[in-house]
């Protein structure tokens, strides 16, 4: 392996440097030739191709990585994710990772794309004699040159017949010649969710007016990505114009990248979009998840609040409201599944989803804290999974910890929005089948703040919005766009911290509550 020791560290920390590439280097002495072709292959578009061409050993590889920022000795887990993957799950010693270790850590520190683990799947997938046929089948668009099925897959997306987004070519194979493995391309349609990069923290910190939840930052690729894919661009609902909110971020949807993407409430094309029906027999379920308390993580002061204030307005809307306190993982499971099974879903005309815990990106903690994909939470009541409600809306209020950033309060009339601090798009969490939004706290990467007496910012803005604007025939986004501007204009005692929510949708026609009969006081 090629050694830069000398210039990679000062003669005080050497031997802690040249200890960790001799770690790279019994790691490299441990895989084969086909291993180093997996590891290339599953860092295509995170190292430059010509660089990974050129790799003829792990080494080469490992030094591609250092160069590329994605490896170092503090944080050498992209690499424990490669070794995981392609099953050298022994070698994950040399970097101080367990198994089990790397397990818990992949829903929030996934690096490699759900596109590039199928395609290797599929390559697993397809012995000798399946490839045969498939390269018989596409013969004359083939180079005359030998094939494995990782670089027969690699060369299809190198000519641009499969990406991420059009998979015709592999399942019009699969279909032919491997059938089973349609199920794999199935599962990354609907799993197509949460790739999030997260370090491992949860803390909340107290102001002087109550508490910071905090809600984890690093890389976030992607915050939608968990169903079929053409649904988003062709289910959501129509073009959104443009209402300027000082500040106030944007509501997310699919294929727009950007906080400015997609601002929400133009009039105009609302008026052209239809309207999601809401007469059948009830309203619906409203299900709120409220964690107050939790083996080791700080209490959450002040949740009752949201809890009661959600329940009222939602009661107020019409739904039925279920309260669960202090959810366990297996609880949270059992929730969920009967909730898929319920019946009363057939006669409703809406489900609603609240949270209110600790968390990391993409991810909400149990009362025992075990952490939760809010993409697995959410995958529950997809059309296939909960049939009564199919093409029906879907939403979940997450009110919960997602990174540890504090947003800076700035002066309202400046333009004063960082370009390279500015919000993530939500863009891979949310199923990707039509019919769902997901509201939360803040964008990811930043805080959302809870008063310890009167509740957070976010849920009390939710609810007193939705009581303010139901009556007035405005429509859900539009709401939320009212929530996002009043959220962002808030700021701590101190006037140092601010919070911006980002809601992210696969809606395709408008949602308009009916106005309830009786008034409501909060």
């Amino acid at each position: 392996m090629k050694s830069q020791g000398q210039h990679w560290c000062s003669s005080s920390d050497k031997n802690c440097k040249v200890s960790f590439r001799e770690k790279l280097l019994i790691i490299d002495s441990n895989l084969g030739v086909q291993d180093v072709e997996n590891l290339k292959f599953l860092c295509i578009g995170l190292v430059p191709n010509k660089k990974l061409e050129k790799s003829s050993s792990a080494s080469d590889v490992f030094e591609h990585l250092l160069a590329e920022d994605l490896l170092s000795e503090d944080d050498p887990f992209f690499l424990a994710e490669l070794l995981y993957i392609i099953r050298q799950k022994k070698l994950l010693q040399h970097l101080n990772y367990t198994k089990g270790e790397v397990e818990r850590l992949l829903p929030t520190r996934q690096r490699v794309s759900l596109f590039r683990n199928l395609l290797y799947e599929l390559s697993e997938g397809i012995d000798s004699e399946n490839l045969k046929d498939m390269i018989f089948l596409l013969k004359d668009s083939l180079p005359k040159t030998e094939m494995t099925s990782l670089s027969f897959l690699a060369f299809l997306e190198k000519q641009g017949k499969i990406d991420e987004d059009n998979l015709t070519c592999l399942e019009d194979l699969c279909t032919t010649v491997v059938p089973k493995l349609l199920r794999n391309i199935e599962k990354y349609k609907r799993e197509k969710a949460v790739q999030i990069v997260t370090p491992p923290v949860d803390k909340e910190a107290e102001s002087y007016q109550g508490e910071e939840e905090l809600v984890s930052q690093t890389d976030v690729k992607t915050f939608l990505e968990a169903l079929p894919q053409e649904s988003w661009q062709n289910k959501h609902a129509g073009s959104n114009g443009n209402r300027a909110t000082n500040g106030a971020p944007s509501l997310v949807s699919r294929g727009m990248q950007g906080a400015s993407a997609n601002t929400l409430n133009s009039e105009t094309s609302t008026k052209r979009a239809t309207v999601y029906r809401m007469n059948r027999n009830h309203r619906g379920l409203c299900v709120i998840v409220n964690n107050h308390s939790f083996t080791s993580l700080k209490d959450r002061q002040g949740t009752h609040k949201d809890a009661e204030i959600l329940s009222h307005v939602f009661q107020w809307l019409g739904f039925t409201v279920h309260i669960h306190n202090n959810v366990t993982k297996v609880e949270m499971e059992e929730v969920l599944q009967r909730q898929k099974c319920n019946p009363a879903h057939a006669d409703g005309d809406c489900f609603v989803f609240c949270i209110l815990t600790h968390g990391r990106f993409g991810a909400v903690y149990s009362s025992d804290e075990a952490l939760i994909p809010i993409r697995e939470i959410m995958s529950h009541f997809t059309a296939l999974q909960c049939p009564r409600l199919a093409e029906k809306p879907k939403l979940f209020f997450i009110q919960a910890c997602q990174g540890e950033e504090i947003q800076p309060s700035v002066s309202i009339e400046a333009d004063a929005l960082n370009p390279e601090k500015a919000p993530t798009s939500l863009q891979d969490s949310i199923p990707a089948e039509a019919d769902f939004l997901l509201g939360l706290a803040t964008v990811p990467g930043y805080v959302s703040f809870r008063h310890v007496e009167e509740g957070s910012w976010y849920i009390q803005s939710l609810c007193n919005h939705l009581k303010k604007l139901v009556p007035r025939h405005e429509d859900i986004l539009s709401i939320l766009t009212a929530v996002n501007d009043d959220v962002s204009r808030r700021v701590d005692k101190q006037g140092t911290k601010k919070q911006m929510p980002q809601p992210a949708f696969t809606l395709r026609k408008k949602l308009v509550f009916p106005v309830p009969l009786d008034a409501l006081s909060l």
